[in-house]
């Protein structure tokens, strides 16, 4: 829709309204939770967010200085089947942005709320942010973040996922691993049956006999329940790199 002159998704209005006026002054660093207006452009989102934190470091000219987010919070109604999703998309966006040095994110899937796309849980939000500043800007040693993503390998009919921060992987809840699908060269998903061997996991399905790829929690609103030894929980994320619903949207 058109949007009226001064409205607050038109571009530079928010910056120079908000933000463009702070920039004289000293700054620690900046936390970030935003991105729920750009989940029909969430592959856009992959230039567009480290794109803003690099410009505001440069205007600042302070450094590389901290940078924290939230990964966007669950919402909408659970997916009884395996589906291609704006907003899975959108987060695998946020996760990239971890490419850029001095930043960190704080994961909050297992936090939101299905009718609320605004949740109000926001002291665990405010706790693993913390936990993000007090490792990555004040140099405790402690666990900040739940298991991340880092490779995976195909072993026969299953495949195997590589994690860091992967200390003491867990189920939250329940007996079984809940989340994961998988799929061949035909990107057909299917449910996935996941077991944690050390600090990987095996994934396979009978109905998937040569997987090529598996995701996790790739819903708005996923069914989902790894963690590691600090209880935070596992990022969703993807192994593939198909192009996704969001692809060449503007």
């Amino acid at each position: 829709p058109r949007q009226t002159f001064g409205h607050p998704h038109r571009p530079t209005v928010l910056y120079n309204g908000m933000v463009s006026g702070l920039i004289p002054y000293a700054i620690k660093g900046a936390i970030w939770y935003q991105g729920e207006s750009n989940a029909g452009r969430a592959h856009q989102y992959q230039t567009l967010f480290p794109a803003m934190i690099t410009n505001w470091r440069n205007l600042w000219n302070q450094g590389e200085f901290p940078f924290l987010f939230v990964q966007l919070a669950a919402w909408k109604a659970v997916n009884p089947a395996p589906v291609e999703d704006n907003w899975a998309e959108l987060r695998e966006a946020q996760t990239m942005a971890l490419n850029l040095p001095n930043t960190g994110m704080a994961v909050a899937i297992d936090i939101g709320d299905a009718l609320d796309i605004h949740p109000k849980n926001k002291q665990d939000v405010g706790k693993r942010l913390a936990l993000n500043a007090r490792k990555l800007v004040y140099g405790e040693d402690i666990a900040y973040s739940g298991p991340m993503y880092e490779s995976m390998a195909v072993e026969d009919a299953t495949i195997r996922l590589k994690f860091s921060h992967a200390d003491g992987l867990a189920i939250k809840e329940g007996e079984e691993l809940k989340g994961f699908s998988i799929a061949g060269d035909d990107k057909k998903f299917y449910w996935a049956n996941a077991e944690i061997d050390g600090e990987t996991i095996v994934v396979s399905c009978p109905d998937v006999a040569a997987p090529v790829t598996v995701r996790y929690a790739w819903s708005s609103n996923p069914v989902c329940n790894l963690i590691n030894a600090s209880g935070l929980p596992a990022s969703p994320f993807r192994t593939d790199n198909w192009k996704g619903m969001t692809f060449g949207k503007k």
